[in-house]
């Protein structure tokens, strides 16, 4: 009689695991192998997991990993990049999905979710405007401009057009850093004051300018940044 290969018990284990108890209790290294199983069918997929925690770091700099610079991996074919960039993908539609529905802000934790299944890992910048009701209820999010960020790249006018267009009583700011440090720069500091001096007066408020790093978030509103701001009521 025929055995079968062991690493068919494995991943059939890692399948019960997940179904019974969810990812919670899954270390980073079982989740890629979960995840590579559905890419290589042939094969044990735990040393290939443990090599992509080797060379990148985590298991979000996996998912966040340049297509290019996962095709470099020994092991790792088409199927599994597409796998892995697409699971990347979803993460970010579902997070957009979730914000999209209409439903106010009124939990910091679910912004900052938000903003980092969006731009965190990104390998260029990225500035992204959320536009809210005067109850801080999403009507829409916005790309406006991505590359390397200046004050020239993303004019006022294009942000009160869109403002105007959407009739928005409030705005949140979202942009990311590709070095990973999530510390404003001057630069940023100094567009969201001048943005935030020309909104004010026609009654749309500038409520933060969230930054996105490596793991990590910084808000403008929250160090105090943002000056002669009015709260939303």
């Amino acid at each position: 009689m025929n055995q079968k290969p062991s690493f068919l018990g494995h991943r059939e284990r890692l399948r019960k695991k997940f179904i019974a108890s969810g990812i919670e209790a899954f270390l980073p290294h079982e989740i890629l192998e979960l995840i590579l199983t559905y890419s290589i069918p042939r094969k044990d997929t735990k040393a290939l997991a443990w090599t992509l925690l080797k060379k990148f770091g985590t298991l979000s700099d996996v998912l966040d990993a340049k297509e290019e610079d996962l095709q470099k991996v020994k092991g790792l074919g088409p199927s599994s990049v597409v796998l892995i960039k697409l699971i990347r993908s979803v993460m970010r539609n579902y997070s957009l999905e979730k914000i999209k529905e209409r439903k106010e802000i009124s939990n910091p934790e679910k912004l900052l979710e938000f903003c980092k299944a969006s731009l965190q890992g990104r390998h260029e910048e990225a500035f992204e405007v959320i536009f809210l009701t005067i109850r801080n209820t999403v009507i829409a999010v916005e790309r406006l401009c991505q590359g390397t960020l200046d004050r020239a790249r993303i004019p006022p006018r294009k942000i009160l057009e869109r403002a105007f267009f959407h009739n928005a009583a409030g705005l949140i700011f979202v942009h990311n850093h590709p070095s990973g440090e999530p510390s404003p720069s001057s630069e940023d500091i100094y567009l969201t004051n001048t943005i935030t001096s020309l909104t004010t007066p026609l009654g749309i408020v500038v409520l933060d300018h969230i930054i996105v790093g490596r793991g990590k978030v910084f808000s403008i509103k929250s160090n105090s940044y943002i000056s002669n701001q009015e709260e939303m009521k």
